[in-house]
């Protein structure tokens, strides 16, 4: 008994800190009553290894993290999508990576191009972006086992990740959710991403039932 106490606590901690980090725009509604597609671009990494590497290594390695968070989150989205959850599409990143590959647009340049033109170029009404600071290869798969004395050693702290949506006509700012990555957060990028959306599912905007409830208040 005591035990399904303590996890069902730790748990509620865990939803309750998950909340805590995730900001939404009070103009939300107004901003997307049309929206019907948006876009999920590649990610911008920020790596500091231990491991002695080229600034060209560095640079191939964060564009391998970036892509890996977009699919990430395309993969997460297509599985909520099947049970009916969202109330807008999910552009195909190879759509979206190849649009941008025809306009000369690549992961060393995608970050000077402001949301709105973006969104224009690639035919969608708001987009998906983010950063990460990392100081591990997430891809490749991170440890999982944790000891107390990690917290001491600094070894339970992988760095941190933001995940944001912005409107494609105005360009304003939506939705924002960061968190801290560590050896509970997941044993990769795919597991970390679907891990951090289920813990923001009850506050992700786009929610189906979320969106109906609120218009009906």
């Amino acid at each position: 008994m005591k035990k399904i106490f303590f996890a069902a606590l730790l748990l509620t901690t865990v939803l309750v800190n998950a909340q805590k980090n995730i900001y939404e725009s009070d103009k939300f509604d107004d901003l997307t009553d049309n929206h019907e597609v948006l876009a999920i671009i590649p990610f911008l990494a920020n790596l500091e290894l231990k491991d002695d590497i080229s600034k060209e290594e560095l640079r191939t390695l964060e564009q391998k993290e970036g892509y890996a968070v977009q699919n990430a989150l395309e993969t997460y989205f297509s599985r909520r999508k099947k049970k009916k959850k969202f109330s807008v599409e999910f552009q195909d990143v190879k759509n979206t990576n190849a649009i941008l590959a025809q306009n000369n647009i690549d992961y060393n340049t995608i970050d000077v191009y402001t949301t709105k033109q973006l969104s224009e170029i690639l035919g969608v009404d708001g987009i998906i972006s983010g950063n990460m600071d990392l100081n591990v290869l997430l891809s490749k798969g991170i440890p999982t086992e944790f000891s107390f004395m990690d917290y001491f050693s600094g070894d339970a702290n992988y760095g941190r990740i933001g995940v944001k949506i912005s409107d494609g006509t105005t360009g304003k700012l939506l939705w924002k959710y960061e968190k801290k990555i560590n050896k509970k957060s997941g044993k990769n990028t795919t597991d970390l991403i679907d891990r951090m959306m289920k813990l923001a599912a009850r506050k992700f905007p786009y929610d189906r039932e979320k969106r109906k409830d609120r218009k009906q208040k």
